[in-house]
């Protein structure tokens, strides 16, 4: 409650201020200029691409970009002032995003095109999961408490296929003028994702079947990503875990499973110091394994990178790891 009226009082702010930009009125002030936001880089980056020469013509925001882990990310007022007269609101929605119900009821544009990438995939989107020696942080649940859905649905590269060609149909819709520019930077950018998720099939498909499990000293939000190659894994932690440390009985139960199953490599997410991949490797017979480290882009400072850049990175980080 105390968010919603935040929020609300924001919004009322930037009424006032816009209303004297032309007869009192939010929008006789607004630009001719295509508007998009977009909470995370994914998303941001994907509409980069199917702008083409128009990007130069367009307002693109990214919300969560320097830096901001996008499970503690808030919005300031500059961003509710941008969502609310955007043309096009992209936003995962999950469980982090709640502020963003409130925001939206208060926004001032009425045609905004908005899209929760967690609704485009509807019925395909997965629960949290937590598996078998992974530290799980118990909560009260009550009647209206339904289950927690795993967020991090960009790093399937066929979820990516899907959900940018949502967000083209919003694209069209807000700009159909110029409909004829972008269908083909979509068309040529999606190619370029079926080709890497090839890629990625094609080099889990050459492993032995020891090697298609996977050990994250980490939280793990590889799911939708390990699910579309029939990888297994085994984290300290479920994807959305606010955790840090893991307990004793974790530590050794992954110390345990990498050497029931010869694994030569602890697996990290980027950003993390890795304590908990050297406590594992400490405790397990080898000693001399390797952290490797995957990114997954919940946290991106660079906005020059591209998403099928950083998808590139990890495919050479595991073919070199898993050969």
């Amino acid at each position: 409650m105390k968010l919603r009226k935040t929020i609300a009082a924001v919004l009322c702010a930037a009424v006032a201020i816009t209303s004297f930009t032309g007869c009192g009125s939010v929008t006789a002030g607004k630009s001719s200029r295509l508007s998009i936001v977009c909470t995370t880089f994914p998303e941001y980056d994907w509409v980069r691409q199917m702008l083409g020469d128009h990007l130069a013509d367009t307002d693109l925001t990214c919300l969560a970009g320097n830096g901001t882990d996008m499970h503690s990310f808030q919005p300031t007022a500059d961003d509710l002032i941008k969502i609310s007269t955007c043309d096009i609101f992209v936003y995962v929605g999950g469980e982090s995003d709640k502020w963003v119900e409130a925001a939206l009821k208060d926004a001032v544009n009425d045609d905004m095109k908005v899209i929760s990438l967690m609704d485009e995939l509807g019925s395909s989107i997965k629960e949290e999961e937590v598996k078998e020696g992974m530290e799980d942080v118990e909560e009260e649940e009550t009647e209206e408490k339904g289950p927690e859905y795993d967020e991090h649905v960009w790093l399937s590269l066929k979820n990516a296929s899907i959900l940018c060609r949502s967000i083209e149909k919003a694209i069209l819709a807000a700009d159909s003028s110029h409909a004829g520019d972008y269908m083909p930077y979509t068309d040529k950018y999606l190619e370029e994702v079926d080709k890497l998720d090839a890629k990625f099939q094609e080099l889990f498909d050459g492993l032995p079947e020891e090697k298609k499990t996977m050990i994250f000293g980490d939280r793990f939000p590889f799911r939708y990503f390990t699910d579309d190659y029939g990888i297994d894994y085994y984290a300290a932690f479920a994807g959305c875990s606010a955790e840090t440390e893991a307990s004793f009985s974790t530590i050794a139960f992954l110390s345990e499973k990498a050497d029931e199953l010869g694994a030569d490599d602890i697996y990290i997410l980027e950003g993390s110091d890795g304590a908990i991949a050297d406590a594992i490797i400490s405790s397990t017979k080898k000693k001399d394994m390797k952290i490797v480290k995957l990114d997954s882009m919940q946290s991106v400072t660079d906005l020059s990178d591209t998403y099928l850049h950083i998808m590139e990175q990890n495919y050479e980080t595991l073919r070199e790891a898993m050969s």
